[in-house]
């Protein structure tokens, strides 16, 4: 026969201690689904320049220019987009002066491929509009002459 000489509250007390020491919270995993998605980021942030995937025409020189501006992009089937957003020949002027108030400058990407038709259209469209239009181009790898 077994005896309990502390009346049987030995168990009840090993029983509380252990439940307050899982007071603390455990930030492991936190930190790490923070620095999974921070390495994500930094992989497709760089990948992501532009929304749309064109091949713009390469040329002998560039010129490097860091500012944020629209994008009107001209598809190789004649689409239009406004920064990622299927856009009317019509309605892009507007659409510009709305969305970018003071903006006086527009970047347009159009695919090599593309008709000259909509491209021409385009640039006159964003220049009823009063707006200074920036073709962009890649530069040739062959050449690398670079205008600054």
């Amino acid at each position: 026969m077994a005896i309990s000489l502390n009346g049987g509250s030995a168990f009840r007390r090993s029983r509380f201690r252990t439940q307050g020491a899982l007071s603390e919270m455990n930030v492991v995993p936190l930190v790490d689904v923070v620095l999974v998605l921070l390495i994500i980021f930094m992989l497709t942030a760089h990948v992501m320049e532009f929304g749309l995937e064109v091949d713009v025409p390469k040329v002998r020189q560039t010129r490097d220019s860091a500012e944020e501006l629209p994008v009107v992009t001209v598809t190789q089937n004649g689409n239009l987009y406004l920064n990622d957003k299927l856009m009317n020949i019509n309605d892009l002027g507007a659409a510009i002066r709305q969305q970018f108030p003071g903006m006086n400058a527009v970047y347009v990407r159009a695919d090599r491929g593309a008709v000259w038709d909509p491209i021409a259209q385009v640039i006159s469209e964003l220049g009823l509009a009063k707006l200074e239009v920036r073709v962009v181009t890649q530069p040739d790898e062959e050449s690398g002459n670079r205008r600054k």
